[in-house]
């Protein structure tokens, strides 16, 4: 939606301030380059990266396995003028997206380096400690509006509860990050002790698509068009909501919020009925579910609303809505990427007043605590 900057600034900023301010919780921002991160990584490490980089769980080797229909995923006019990758320049940041849409906080969402797909756990770990310190050195210590995820692999459990319990020591992150495709599905025990130590410091659990378990992305195979790729985000996460529901992680940790991040929220009717259809008739094999898997579902869980689903008739958007619930919904943008969505334009049916300011402001402000 090229349009954002395509518009006189002054008139953006002359109406941003009758504008409902945006909480986004989905923001991404780079690394300008590998040298950012020597001041908060060892030397071994630092030599580790330049010497063999990283070895990630694909079978390709510094790249991703499919191309992207622009580099780095992002907007053509996202490369800041100051050179480096979109999202990489804090000024520019404010000004094409913080200051004219009127951002009152960012949840920042860190894609770089892949620091959850690393074959290397130990590299993995090193990584992820050092773009956990660099989120607050160059971001969130220079805007405040900027909030920092904690990154925690979670495939070396305890290396993970390690880093969550160090930076949540400094009281400045807002959520704690796993990966959607792990070694395993989300649901398995290997992971709970992560789970439990979320729901001790009260921090949500952040779940954003993307990275590499080593598996096919899709239940049919490796797909042959970036599009399949694509789409395969949506399929992911719905697996791992089965299976978090149905291995009983919110029945075993009640307090624990979980957030699935640039998923979408079209398949959650479907997803969630066939669910239910099915305890109805095989309860007995998970006798720890207590309620219905739709229970659960609306309780513990919320969606981000990048990509937006955008059916040709606005009442089919209006119901997916109603049957979803305002409530569990949180505005994203996806910043600075091809496909972001722009909070003026995002929804096709109207919405309440109501509606608009808890999924564009309240929900995020209540469960993150801002």
């Amino acid at each position: 939606m090229s349009d954002v900057i395509d518009r006189p600034i002054l008139e953006q900023e002359a109406t941003a301030k009758t504008r409902l301010r945006i909480i986004d919780c989905d923001v991404h921002p780079s690394i300008h380059a590998h040298s950012d991160l020597n001041p908060f990584l060892p030397k071994r490490w630092q030599e580790h990266l330049k010497t063999y980089g990283s070895h990630l769980r694909t079978p390709y080797i510094g790249t991703t396995p499919y191309p992207r229909s622009s580099p780095l995923i992002a907007r053509r006019d996202a490369w800041p003028p100051t050179g480096g990758p979109p999202g990489s320049d804090l000024d520019f940041m404010r000004k094409q997206h913080l200051d004219p849409l009127d951002v009152e906080f960012g949840i920042l969402q860190v894609l770089d380096l892949f620091i959850f797909s690393q074959q290397n756990l130990e590299f993995g770990a090193a990584i992820q400690r050092a773009i956990n310190d660099w989120q607050l050195a160059f971001w969130s210590d220079r805007e405040p509006r900027l909030k920092a995820s904690i990154l925690a692999g979670q495939d070396d459990t305890q290396l993970a509860i390690a880093e969550i319990e160090r930076c949540a020591k400094t009281g400045r992150y807002v959520q704690i990050n796993v990966c959607p495709r792990a070694n395993e599905p989300l649901g398995r025990r290997r992971y709970w002790p992560i789970y439990e130590r979320a729901q001790e410091i009260g921090l949500p659990l952040g779940i954003h698509v993307g990275g590499y378990g080593g598996h096919a992305p899709t239940g049919g195979g490796w797909p042959s068009f970036y599009i399949e790729e694509h789409q395969s985000n949506a399929h992911t996460v719905a697996a791992q909501l089965s299976s978090l529901v149905l291995e009983g992680v919110p029945e075993r940790f009640p307090k624990l919020q979980i957030v699935f991040i640039e998923g979408g929220f079209g398949w959650i009717p479907a997803t969630t009925w066939r669910m239910d259809q099915h305890f109805d008739r095989f309860r007995s094999e998970v006798p720890h579910l207590k309620r219905r898997p739709s229970e659960y579902v609306k309780q513990h869980f919320w969606f981000t609303t990048q990509p937006i689903d955008e059916p040709d008739e606005a009442k089919h958007l209006r119901a997916l809505i109603d049957w979803v619930g305002a409530d569990r919904l949180l505005f994203s943008s996806d910043y600075p990427h091809w496909d972001f969505d722009d909070p003026r334009f995002a929804f096709k049916t109207p919405l309440t007043e109501t509606e608009r300011k808890k999924i564009f402001n309240g929900n995020a402000r209540a469960l993150y605590k801002l």
